[in-house]
């Protein structure tokens, strides 16, 4: 996973990209303490489990694929159906 700030709030996050729809994140911080959005999200009454984006953050992951910053890893491999890894 890469390290990547959002570009409106300067949240970190652990970004991996396995294709252009497929985008894992770990959050680094408590989403509803770090993120703007979420926090907001939190007041009326949403929580972190329940919200499944945050739209910054992921216009700045999808940014970042596009000028190459983060990396789509197409090699990410997937278990072997009725057999176990």
């Amino acid at each position: 996973m890469q390290e990547l700030s959002c570009t409106s709030c300067g949240n970190r996050v652990l970004v991996e990209k396995y294709s252009p729809t497929h985008t894992s994140v770990q959050w680094l911080d408590d989403a509803e303490s770090a993120c703007p959005e979420f926090a907001r999200r939190a007041a009326l009454g949403e929580h972190s489990n329940w919200i499944p984006t945050c739209s910054a953050l992921k216009d700045s992951i999808e940014q970042a694929a596009i000028k190459g910053v983060i990396e789509t890893d197409s090699l990410r491999s997937y278990p072997v159906p009725g057999q176990l890894a």
